[in-house]
């Protein structure tokens, strides 16, 4: 800050005295002059020769001593010129001029005791002198004491409202105190004086981001790069701000162009990775985030977001080695513990109660980490009341967690609930605004450390906080871990235990978790909707086609939309079978991430046979076309051992059935609980080998195919799975009762 004040400074002009007629010899008075006339000239060599003979005539005159500092700081002397200011000084103790030169000499030297009284008696003797107060403000700044430099800084602008470097620097100051609304303001004004300033367009924009202002904040951001071409930390405001609005194209070239400066920027570098992942470009992400970690051992995202990578390409013993090489670098990692334990959940080998025991160590790891700060709920423990529940989620956007959470907001009953929305993501856009917009409070919490969160959280007296994600995505389990809230509960992001003790309840139904089936392998209570957990809609509205496929093709196709990781090799195999015994059918697959998992996944199914000529492969395609792809298939084979809950919705919503195989694990039930509650319990096979036969046999009855397809979508509109209505009452009811459940506990 203190080279700051002195660059300012160094644009205001130079506090020298002038020589006064009558004050001197004759000689030096016109000496002085003459130098003045070179200095003002930008000659301060001149000057600095004038004052000299100055002061060789006249040695014990403060004002030549003076003088002759000020030029020979401008030629860069500044230890001569301490020395003339010092001289000065001694001279006349009393000369505003001579203690603020010395003053802010000593300020460039760090030497703040020394300087101090010596600026404040300069302003002593002229309260209005604008460049001692902004020298002392700084020095105040140096020291810690925010409050009196901006103090200093705020007496300076009512003097000199115009003043720019101070505007500039009050900005700075009024920052640190956490006043971000009136550093932004200050900052405006500043703008509105010199709008092609560099430095107040590059700050300006990176508080305006901060405050998720990002359309203002692009435009500074372009200002500043207009003004600096050079600026790299330029085009990493633009691309957070690409990020929000998910804007990827434009975020990817701005970090591209930095990173060809600097590739080894290693922050960049990890948003650069994320930047690739979501727009499904995997083997480069895996290839950048392959490069931060060998940066940095000990980066923990980075093993999370690299493993992630492996994870949805199907990779996940590539994956789960990554992971823990993270974990043997990597301390209080938790978020990449949570993505080793989510990978863990698609490996068919390990059993489900090695599983249930990785999430309790998670779970009791976590929680003595973080100790439950706010046991002493002053929340009123009235079972009727209005009650304010809490959604966290990091995936407020184009993501399935609005798409089964909006009908809940749409239908809840007002006069009993207010809902609050912690966003801990960073991507704004449609789905976003919606359910903003639906939120009786929302709070954005992308920036924020999970111990601030849960300070905000129980300061807005959240009496049921709802986890949306699990161990999925952006995990949010420190915040659960510190219990913010009296009553917690976790629902839709991930249908299995979280581990922590602290969270009370996780919300299913009684078809995907059946009673006395899972519940000792949770360490949370579970509540079972009588209905369903998911309440369903279309993330677009498509129609389907009102003809079956194998009506019109003459022979059945199969298909699967779930996600890459899910295609295990037990799944693989009985599609193998599946295929070889109906011979003439045909079997989609959408959604295949990049040519490596195609690749492997077409030599697993020749190996079993099946001819490649027979199998369709289609990356991820936008929304509406992956609907229509649908229409091409006429029977669905759902995943195992990790089970598909949207695109089971999906498939049916486009007319067509899906055969499925649920295990014990909850996670592999999902799509038997929806088939379960539309009435379609003869498509869930009870074993691989009923799997098989199930798919065979209904590809023979091509009657049966067609019908569905005509029907599925009434099918639906007419059950719990698109009641919104009912399922908000279901919620809601839940809800009620976790809560007199904790009024039930006094105390």
């Amino acid at each position: 800050m203190l080279g700051k004040i002195l660059k300012i400074l160094g644009t205001e002009k130079s506090t020298a005295a002038a020589a006064t007629p009558g004050a001197s010899p004759d000689p030096v008075h016109l000496l002085i002059a003459d130098g003045n006339r070179a200095e003002a000239a930008g000659d301060f060599v001149a000057a600095c020769g004038h004052y000299r003979k100055a002061v060789e005539l006249a040695p014990e005159y403060a004002t030549a001593h003076l003088n002759l500092g000020i030029g020979l700081e401008a030629i860069g002397n500044a230890d001569e010129a301490k020395e003339s200011f010092e001289r000065a000084l001694a001279l006349d103790p009393a000369d505003i001029y001579a203690n603020y030169n010395l003053g802010r000499q000593l300020v460039a030297r760090e030497s703040l005791a020394e300087a101090e009284p010596l600026l404040m008696r300069a302003i002593a003797g002229n309260p209005d002198f604008v460049d001692a107060r902004v020298v002392l403000s700084g020095l105040l700044e140096s020291k810690g004491n925010f409050i009196d430099a901006a103090t200093e800084l705020e007496k300076v602008l009512q003097i000199q409202p115009d003043y720019f470097g101070a505007l500039k620097n009050y900005a700075e100051v009024l920052f640190k105190l956490q006043r971000t609304d009136d550093a932004i303001s200050a900052l405006r004004r500043a703008f509105a004086m010199q709008p092609h300033d560099f430095a107040v367009n590059f700050k300006l924009g990176t508080l305006l981001l901060q405050t998720d202002k990002g359309r203002e904040a692009e435009r500074h951001f372009q200002a500043a790069l207009r003004s600096n071409p050079d600026s790299l930390e330029s085009r990493v405001g633009l691309v957070n701000i690409h990020l929000e609005q998910n804007d990827l194209d434009a975020a990817a070239l701005q970090a591209e162009t930095v990173l060809r400066k600097r590739p080894d920027w290693v922050d960049l570098l990890f948003d650069y990775g994320l930047i690739l992942k979501r727009m499904n470009r995997y083997a480069e992400a895996e290839s950048v985030f392959r490069r931060a970690v060998a940066l940095d051992k000990t980066y923990a995202r980075a093993y999370q977001m690299l493993g992630a990578v492996l994870t949805v390409q199907s990779r996940v013993k590539d994956a789960l080695e990554v992971f823990e090489t993270g974990r043997q670098h990597c301390t209080d990692a938790f978020e990449l513990e949570s993505a080793e334990i989510f990978a863990l959940n698609c490996l068919e080998d390990i059993s489900i109660d090695d599983l249930f025991a990785r999430h309790v160590d998670f779970g009791n790891r976590i929680e003595q980490h973080y100790a439950a700060r706010f046991e002493n709920f002053t929340n009123i423990r009235d079972p009727g009341r209005r009650l304010r529940i809490g959604y966290v989620s990091g995936d407020f956007q184009y993501h399935v967690v609005p798409l089964f959470l909006l009908p809940l907001l749409e239908e809840r009953d007002r006069s009993a609930f207010e809902v609050y929305c912690y966003a801990t993501g960073d991507t704004d856009d449609a789905y976003t605004a919606r359910v903003r917009r639906l939120a009786d409070v929302w709070r954005p919490a992308s920036r924020m450390k999970s111990e601030d969160l849960a300070d905000m959280i129980n300061a807005d007296a959240i009496d049921i906080l709802v986890d949306l994600a699990g161990h999925s995505g952006s995990p949010n389990l420190r915040v659960f871990a510190q219990r913010p809230a009296p009553v917690q509960a976790t629902w839709v992001g991930y249908l299995n235990t979280t581990g922590l003790t602290r969270i009370h309840y996780r919300i299913s139904d009684e078809r995907c978790d059946p009673q006395g089936l899972t519940d000792r392998y949770h360490t949370e209570k579970l509540v079972r909707l009588p209905h369903s957990q998911w309440c369903y809609r279309p993330f677009e509205e498509v129609a389907y086609e009102p003809e079956a496929a194998c009506v019109k093709n003459g022979y059945v196709t199969f298909g699967s939309f779930n996600q890459t990781f899910k295609i295990s090799s037990q799944v693989r195999a009985l599609w193998g079978r599946i295929l070889t015994q109906v011979a003439d059918s045909r079997f989609v697959v959408v959604g295949v991430v990049n040519d490596r998992a195609r690749e492997d996944l077409l030599r697993d199914l020749e190996n079993d046979g099946v001819d490649r000529a027979r199998i369709t492969m289609a990356p991820y395609l936008p929304v509406e076309e992956y609907y229509r792809w649908y229409n091409r298939v006429d029977i669905a084979l759902d995943t195992m051992p990790f089970s598909g809950g949207t695109t089971t919705c999906d498939a049916l919503w486009m007319g067509t059935p899906v055969v499925t195989m649920p295990g014990v694990r909850s996670w592999s039930r999902s799509a038997g609980s929806i088939l379960t509650t539309l009435g379609l319990q003869d498509w869930i096979a009870k074993s691989p080998e009923d799997y098989v036969r199930l798919a065979v046999q209904f590809a023979g009855n091509p009657a049966l195919i067609a019908g569905l397809h005509k029907s599925l979508r009434s099918k639906m509109l007419d059950s719990p799975m698109t009641d919104k209505r009912q399922f908000a009452r279901d919620m809601e009811s839940a809800y009620r009762r976790m809560w007199q459940s904790w009024c039930a506990q006094g105390g």
